[in-house]
Parts: structure tokens; sequence; C-alpha cells
């Protein structure tokens, strides 16, 4: 029986050798700088944006979807980024299980699927183990961005975070910091929807 032929992995990609241990940060980026790590990056406009804007910072984007993965990558080489890397992986697992302890500045979770049906809730990112991981990968005084344009899903978080009781909250005017928008953000404000942010601090 033959071996399946491995990927080659796209121009701007990081595939780990063993996606059953943890990886440091080293080596996904040979320069050691700060790194931010993009939950379900999507077409990239996001983490694109950020990467271009802060060439002084690292930035992963995590996407399950190969051609996702692919639209990010070529965009990326075009730009000549070698401050961006994407990972085709699921966001819960790379949080939990892939990404070393102390090894983020910033974690985003832009947009996510509110799974609005009560049965689905339970297939929600944010929970108390997701919590629980973010705060671990998180670098001391690290912080977890989170925006969503679901009502009942932004007090779910709310929740979830006080329940956990280990995160600071931060006021986030819009003119904080430099912060571009994601694809979806930009369709729903457009459809005259409003988004709500949390953003957390490791305490």
């Amino acid at each position: 029986m033959t071996k399946p032929i491995a990927r080659v992995p796209e121009s701007h990609e990081f595939m780990p050798t063993d996606y059953f241990r943890q990886v440091d940060k080293a080596e996904i980026f040979p320069a050691d700088q700060a790194l931010e790590v993009d939950l379900g990056c999507g077409d990239g406009s996001f983490l694109l944006g950020m990467a271009e804007h802060y060439p002084d910072r690292n930035f992963l984007g995590v996407e399950r979807l190969l051609g996702r993965v692919r639209k990010v990558c070529k965009r990326a080489h075009r730009l000549k980024l070698q401050n961006l890397r994407t990972l085709r992986l699921e966001s819960r697992y790379t949080v939990e299980w892939l990404l070393a302890p102390g090894s983020v500045s910033r974690l985003h979770l832009l947009c996510p699927d509110p799974w609005p049906k009560i049965r689905h809730h339970r297939r929600r990112l944010v929970q108390q183990d997701f919590l629980k991981a973010v705060h671990a990968v998180l670098e001391p005084g690290g912080e977890f961005l989170f925006k969503t344009d679901h009502d009942e899903y932004f007090e779910w978080a709310q929740e979830k975070v006080a329940e956990f009781g280990r995160f600071e909250s931060l006021d986030w005017p819009e003119d904080a910091f430099f912060y571009p928008k994601t694809d979806f953000q930009i369709q729903w404000e457009a459809e005259g929807k409003r988004l709500q942010g949390l953003r957390l601090r490791k305490v």
C-alpha cells in the first residue's frame, strides 16, 4: 500500500512537523517579535491589514478551509509580508493543544459562528475550557479580543468571561488603535448590523 503524498505548504503557510506536540513561536517565525493570532482568518482582510501596519509584530492566521489559506498566502506573497503565516487547522485545537504557553501577545476572535440555536450552544468557541486555554497561551499582560454581531452570543461571552474570572476588561473605543475590519464586519455593517466587542487582558 503506497503512502499518500504530503501536501507541499504554500509560500506563507506554517505546517508543523508534528501536530501532536506544542509549537513555540520561534518555530513559526525566525524573527523574535510579539506574536498575534487571528482565529478563523477567513479571506485575510484583517490579518493582512494588521501585518502591513505592524511590521514589528508577527501574525499567524488560523483557518481550516484550504481555499482560504491559499488565497491569504497568495496575497501575502504579493505584498512580500515576512511577518505573516497561515495555519490550516481548527481554532479550538490550535489554542488548546498546539500553541505553547505564554507565546501569544494578542489573540483575536472576530465574528465567529454564533451557533444561535440552543441545542448548538455547546459548539460555540467561547466556553470555559477555551478561555482557560486562551489564558494559558497568552503572555503576561496579553490580550484576548472578541467581536460579534450577535447580541445573545455577546451576552453569553460576557457571562462566560465573568464566570472564568481571570481576565481584566479594558475599554475599547474605535480609535484606541489601528484595527482593520474583517470581511464579515464590512458586510454586516452594510446591512445595518452593529458589532460589539470585548477587550480582555490576562491577569
